[in-house]
């Protein structure tokens, strides 16, 4: 019982704004996603209900709510992982106004205060984008933000 209530506490740490530039080289990581930057504002979180968030891509997607896709929280897709270990990866859809249809988004939150996001769509308009993200703001007890003015990969 424990071991559940802190990692919900550590989920929950992750709320606030996250900001960052796309990463990864080759033109198979960089498939139709402009150069430049995402936010995601994580205004909901949880082990059991998933992730609502604010998710902002430079040239690409304008403010969207995105929410953690229900049936994937209920199924083995909870406990994804891959290289670096995240400690919760979350799937979500965004609708993408370029006419392509929507993107997969990939939600990765690792231990050392960090998140990544995947753009992924298939078809006749692929879309292939990663972006490192580093904490901008954190929402405290009572939802309000503070800003942020460590450097990624510093102690918090």
């Amino acid at each position: 019982m424990l071991l559940t209530l802190v990692a919900c506490n550590d989920l929950r740490d992750f709320l606030g704004t996250w900001k960052g530039q796309r990463v990864g080289e080759g033109s198979a990581l960089r498939l139709g996603v402009p150069d430049g930057s995402a936010q995601l504002r994580i205004d909901g979180i949880d082990a059991r209900t998933g992730l609502t968030a604010q998710l902002t891509v430079e040239g690409l997607l304008p403010e969207t709510t995105i929410t953690s896709l229900a049936g994937a929280e209920a199924d083995v897709l909870a406990g994804i992982t891959f290289s670096g270990a995240p400690l919760r990866v979350y799937l979500a859809f965004a609708p993408v106004p370029d006419g392509g249809g929507e993107a997969l988004v990939v939600v990765a939150l690792y231990d050392d205060r960090r998140v990544d996001v995947r753009l992924l769509r298939g078809g006749t308009a692929p879309l292939y984008g990663i972006f490192a993200l580093t904490e901008m703001t954190r929402a405290n007890s009572q939802g309000a933000t503070e800003r942020r003015g460590r450097a990624a990969g510093a102690a918090p």
